[in-house]
């Protein structure tokens, strides 16, 4: 008993379906990891904004538990938190009411990208 020949081609694919279907596969896959770099890129600048934020948070606690209101003009320093070097910088400006003086902080990450900043009102005594 000999198949017909016909019944032949229709058992599997062909070379070219195969390289078709395999050329569609790399694409995709191509895309999926060009994904994925983007979002560890993306997690890993959040984490950095994240732990600026808890940074400049601190320096906030610290100045308005200070009995000492910080001086007029600016100030700069440097803080090791979450295992990473922090530079900020402290801006304290008067305001109309002589009683209050507006504090600027920002904070930059140990490669100079600002990561966190926040302005808070504190009473002068």
């Amino acid at each position: 008993m000999e198949r017909s020949v016909s019944a032949r081609k229709e058992q599997g694919f062909t070379l070219i379906e195969m390289l078709v279907a395999l050329a569609i596969f790399s694409l995709a896959a191509l895309a999926l990891l060009r994904l994925e770099g983007a979002t560890l890129s993306s997690t890993a600048r959040i984490a950095d904004r994240t732990i600026g934020q808890i940074v400049v948070r601190n320096l906030a606690v610290e100045l308005l538990t200070d009995p000492r209101a910080p001086s007029v003009g600016e100030a700069d320093g440097s803080i090791v938190n979450g295992g990473r070097n922090w530079a900020w910088r402290r801006t304290t400006q008067r305001t109309e009411d002589t009683r209050i003086v507006r504090i600027d902080l920002a904070v930059a990450d140990d490669a100079g990208r600002p990561a966190a900043a926040l302005t808070l009102a504190r009473a002068v005594e």
